[in-house]
C-alpha cells in the first residue's frame, strides 16, 4: 500500500470500547506474536484487553485514547497517561505514551507519526516538561522510531507478558519550555 486517505485522529469515548478491543488485540498480536509463546500472548490479551479493563481505562480522567482513521477505517491508536494513571513515574510534569500501535499493513505510512504528533500536542496543552514511554528491548524498529523523534533511553523496567518477565527500555523526550522559546 503506497497511499492512504488523510489520517484523522479521533478521541475515544466509552462507546468505542469494542472497537478499541479489536484494534488493541490485533495490533498487539501483529507486533509481538513472533517473539512470544501463544500461551503467554493469550494470557496477556485476555487480561489487558478485556472489555471491563478497557472500559475502566477509558473512564479514567487521567488517560486518553485516540484512534487513527483513514476514512471510516481504524488503522491505529494511542493511549496517553498523565498523573496517577502513568505506569511508572507518576510525575505531574510528565506525560506517558503507554501504547502506540498501527496495523501492520499501514506501517511506514506516517500513521505512527500522526499519533505521535497528537501526543506532543496533548503534552503542550497539558504544559508538561517531558514525554516518556517504555519500549520492549526486543523491538528495535520502535526504538529507532522514538530515537528519530528525539527520545533518549534513561532507565529500564520489567514488563510481564503472561508468565514471562521482559525488559522495557524507558525513553524520554524533554520538551522545550514555552516561556523560553
Amino acid at each position: 500500500m503506497d497511499n492512504i486517505e488523510p489520517i484523522n485522529i479521533k478521541k475515544l469515548l466509552s462507546a468505542d470500547v469494542a472497537a478499541l478491543q479489536k484494534i488493541s488485540r490485533q495490533t498487539f498480536s501483529e507486533t509481538y506474536s513472533a517473539g512470544n509463546t501463544g500461551e503467554n500472548m493469550k494470557k496477556y490479551l485476555n487480561a489487558t484487553f478485556a472489555i471491563p479493563q478497557l472500559t475502566a481505562e477509558l473512564n479514567d480522567n487521567n488517560s486518553e485514547f485516540y484512534f487513527a482513521q483513514a476514512g471510516e477505517n481504524i488503522i491505529g491508536y494511542i493511549k496517553l497517561n498523565k498523573g496517577a494513571a502513568q505506569t511508572e513515574l507518576k510525575d505531574r510534569n510528565g506525560l506517558e505514551i503507554e501504547r502506540i500501535y498501527v496495523l501492520k499493513e499501514f506501517q511506514g505510512l506516517k500513521v505512527g507519526q500522526a499519533l505521535y504528533e497528537k501526543a506532543l500536542e496533548r503534552a503542550r496543552e497539558e504544559a508538561v516538561e517531558y514525554v516518556w514511554l517504555g519500549v520492549w528491548e526486543e523491538n528495535p524498529k520502535a526504538m529507532r522510531f522514538y530515537e528519530k523523534n528525539g527520545f533518549v533511553a534513561f532507565d529500564k523496567h520489567h514488563f510481564k507478558l503472561g508468565d514471562e518477565e521482559q525488559t522495557d527500555i524507558m525513553m524520554k523526550l524533554d520538551l522545550p519550555n514555552p516561556a523560553t522559546e
